[in-house]
């Protein structure tokens, strides 16, 4: 039986289903592995039974990611399962943000009690209009699961679609539509762009990407929409253009202290991703990925650690080492597998960045003092005996 800790709500029906062999538990302590959803884990205690940690979603920022690679805990996430949801919110808020749709509602909210409220409406109809979004230039920002949609979705509305990504995948470039044209900088992006999106993450490079260089670029009273992470935007640059009227609109999924006081703004708390088909999307990747781990060792999205596979553990042993990835590790690991005369079937080695993973299967179980034995080797932080 496989033990399972449950933070925060995981789907808003509350159902969970991890199948046979499974159990939650209510003490982390007693538990193998984590499922979560937005809970802040820096300071938390984690205790040494927990080997890995899954969230249901695509960001970590509430994860010490490295401090829990250093001790062999797999951090794993769930890229793309909510990005239809993010896709959808983006494009009503292009449309919000274009057709004065919010103040029209607001003005029958302030006039309800009119009794010639119909008349008037044709007359105050006038003050809210808009424009279409058919035909106009969308710069699309980062084209992964959630840009190639977007992307995609502003071609099928008519728009003139452009996109700067230079780290796009394979995967997501065959996924992203022909009209769709990629430029090679982001100031080519942002020039008389009418609509900038942003779906980056936050890293070094990408903190404050978006500030008044690639602002003063956009056409006058373009709108920017930032469903992505908070630091992608300069603040006081956004806040400086829509108020000169460089800027038209800002629409944004991150209610800071900053965003709340812009004026021409929408601003949503954080729900890009809040659907209950995107909550049991997530729910369902986080759970397959904990399972294959649990059960064979395979790692899949992890963000501490390589992906590596090899299939369901069927040999009479397999054994997986977490460690950093150092010159000489395998030499190491096989040296130690000799003297036991172990037989190794298969060994796959991956590293991203400062951790590795090996892995192996033996035709026999290996004795207690060559799983002691391993462990002990410098710069290992775990070993696991997955059958």
């Amino acid at each position: 039986m496989r033990y399972i800790k449950t933070i925060d709500d995981i789907t808003k029906d509350g159902k969970i289903e991890f199948g046979d062999g499974y159990s939650f538990v209510d003490d982390a302590a007693e538990a193998d592995a984590i499922l979560m959803r937005s809970t802040d884990l820096h300071g938390y205690d984690l205790p040494a039974s927990i080997r890995a940690i899954a969230r249901c979603g695509a960001g970590v920022n509430n994860i010490p990611i490295e401090d829990y690679a250093r001790r062999g805990v797999v951090v794993f996430n769930a890229p793309g399962a909510n990005a239809n949801a993010v896709k959808e919110l983006v494009i009503a808020m292009m449309i919000l943000s274009s057709r004065g749709v919010v103040q029209s509602m607001n003005w029958v909210r302030e006039n309800a009690d009119d009794p010639d409220i119909l008349t008037k409406a044709e007359a105050a109809k006038k003050a809210f209009v808009g424009r279409e979004l058919a035909g106009k230039r969308v710069g699309v920002v980062g084209l992964g699961n959630v840009g190639s949609k977007v992307a995609n979705a502003c071609v099928d509305l008519g728009m003139d679609v452009h996109g700067y990504d230079p780290f796009i995948s394979i995967e997501h470039a065959w996924a992203l539509s022909h009209e769709v044209q990629r430029v090679g900088t982001l100031e080519d992006l942002c020039r008389d762009c009418d609509y900038l999106t942003l779906h980056v993450p936050s890293k070094a490079d990408t903190i404050g990407m978006i500030s008044t260089e690639q602002l003063e670029l956009l056409a006058p009273g373009a709108v920017l929409v930032n469903y992505a992470r908070e630091t992608i935007v300069d603040e006081d640059a956004v806040d400086a253009a829509l108020r000169s009227g460089r800027l038209g609109r800002f629409a944004s999924d991150f209610a800071t202290p900053k965003t709340t006081r812009m004026p021409r703004t929408f601003i949503t708390t954080h729900s890009g991703a809040g659907t209950a088909e995107a909550e049991a999307n997530c729910a369902d990747m986080a759970i397959s990925e904990l399972k294959d781990y649990l059960e064979n060792g395979n790692i899949a999205h992890s963000v501490n650690y390589p992906a590596c596979s090899m299939g369901r553990a069927r040999a009479a042993s397999r054994v997986a080492c977490l460690h950093a990835n150092v010159p000489n590790m395998i030499g190491q690991i096989t040296a130690v597998l000799a003297g036991d005369n172990a037989n190794v079937q298969r060994m796959v080695n991956e590293s991203a960045g400062g951790n590795a993973y090996t892995m192996f299967d033996t035709d026999e179980h290996l004795d207690d003092w060559t799983i002691e034995a391993l462990k002990k080797i410098p710069a290992i932080y775990r070993v696991r005996v997955i059958r």
